[in-house]
């Protein structure tokens, strides 16, 4: 017979910091750098984790890919007011910067400013409280954050701001959310999102018959790019029996340089120049013959096949939440956001232009004083953008500063589409060619809905997977 053990109740207290320890951020793209900003500003200890070598570091792997919005809407304002006190000089503001840009241009100055509290080549691989697993209750909003380090170095915080991204964690091939069969042993010729085809990856895509998989705006950026290889044999594959969602709004689209990467790729399978599956559900992989043959089946049953030489898996990407696993977490089933950020995301209800504005309390766990941000904060849904982030870390660091009245204060304003000219897309395809972007939405900003002139321009905004 068991016995019994006493129960005790416990209420989660809001988080204040404690004098002496820093805010830990975690990663230094546009998001956490951003964090960093806005700590700077209301004057609280910090310090910048990043994993790779340098801030922007996942950024630099699609440096080649140029981004929806101009200069304008890709820069936070607290970066902006710190980066020009030190006398920086904002590039261009209607100029489409590529990833090698944003991070040379935009970054790298950001990353100097803070100088010697962004730390790199250094991983973070686990969080928790000192001297409490997740478990232990009793006093545990008083314990700091232990944050450990790849080099076995662990660092007390007051609180943790994880801006890692999810780059490094892409969605498997398989339809069902499962690996296809196969497709770790095919892994030597199947790419994740936004390969370099016209540069550095050239040797691997021309001559070749390429398989694209999946219906967001990585994908049309890559089908694009493979269509300049004149040699080049062209597969597009997608779940949905329609690829209207992809082609977009076209000239309706907020977005002048998002509506044309749309207008493009319809083009290219109405010519005949990329051919598209629809109802594709990626079941198995065979390598044979020095190819590899794809197979679907779908939900009935049915199935077809497509055989080629190499794959770009352009299926999005989800949270690795396993270094928080000692923290008390509340993630959704479904998505792996908060539960409350859950319903204001889903892409089955949402786009990226119609997700709500947030902050503080929707990005709450638990745990008080822990926050992911960013793309990480949306789960696996690719509604994000990265004006939503700039507004979510502005509301965190408010409300680690006290200032709760701010911290609840969001604003944010996402149109999905807009009357707008085409003039900003027209001239800036004359100048370097026809713009492109990235899936999620990584460096997406909200625009005003509004019409612009030749002269000047008042469309900023995104893209969304």
């Amino acid at each position: 017979m068991g016995g019994c053990c006493s129960t005790e109740t416990v209420e989660i207290e809001q988080f204040t910091p404690r004098a002496g320890l820093p805010v830990v951020v975690i990663g230094a793209g546009p998001v956490g750098l951003a964090a960093a900003a806005h700590l700077t500003e209301r004057g609280l200890d910090f310090l910048v984790i990043e994993a790779g070598e340098q801030a922007g570091a996942s950024i630099t792997q699609w440096g080649h890919v140029r981004v929806f919005s101009p200069w304008r809407y890709n820069i936070d304002p607290a970066a902006r007011r710190l980066l020009e006190a030190r006398g920086w000089t904002a590039p261009d503001p209607e100029w489409l910067p590529t990833g090698a840009e944003i991070v040379s241009g935009y970054l790298a100055p950001l990353a100097d400013a803070i100088g010697d509290r962004l730390r790199t080549g250094v991983k973070v691989i686990a969080i928790s409280r000192l001297g409490y697993d997740r478990v232990r209750t009793k006093g545990r909003e008083e314990a700091p954050f232990l944050v450990r380090l790849d080099s076995g170095e662990e660092i007390q915080a007051r609180a943790v701001i994880d801006a890692s991204g999810t780059w490094t964690e892409p969605n498997v091939l398989g339809a069902s959310g499962l690996p296809a069969f196969g497709e770790t042993d095919a892994a030597d010729v199947i790419d994740h999102a936004l390969p370099d085809v016209l540069g550095a990856d050239r040797a691997a895509y021309a001559g070749k018959h390429t398989l694209v998989v999946g219906a967001g705006h990585s994908a049309a950026t890559t089908l694009i790019a493979l269509a300049q290889l004149e040699d080049a044999q062209i597969t597009w594959a997608i779940r949905a029996g329609s690829a209207a969602r992809t082609y977009g709004g076209g000239d309706a689209d907020a977005l002048p340089a998002r509506g044309a990467l749309g207008t493009r790729l319809h083009h290219l399978v109405t010519s005949g120049r990329v051919r598209l599956l629809t109802g594709f559900f990626t079941h198995s992989v065979e390598k044979a013959d020095g190819q590899v043959r794809v197979v679907s089946r779908d939900p009935s049953g049915a199935g077809q096949s497509v055989t080629v030489d190499r794959i770009v898996s352009a299926t999005g990407y989800r949270p690795d939440h396993s270094i928080a696993s000692e923290l008390r977490l509340d993630l959704d089933p479904i998505l792996g956001s908060t539960s409350q950020l859950a319903p204001l995301i889903d892409p089955n209800d949402h786009s990226c232009g119609t997700v709500p504005a947030h902050g503080v309390d929707e990005l709450a766990h638990p745990e008080s004083g822990y926050y992911a941000v960013g793309v990480k904060s949306y789960g696996r849904a690719p509604t994000f953008l990265m004006a939503t982030g700039y507004e979510q870390v502005r509301s965190v660091v408010a409300a680690l500063a006290g200032d709760w009245e701010a911290a609840r204060d969001v604003q944010l304003d996402l149109p999905e589409t807009g009357v707008c000219s085409s003039n900003l897309a027209e001239a800036q395809e004359q100048r370097v060619g026809l713009a492109t972007g990235i899936s999620g939405g990584l460096l997406a900003t909200p625009l005003p809905v509004t019409t612009v002139s030749s002269s000047s321009s008042s469309s900023g905004g995104g893209c969304c997977g």
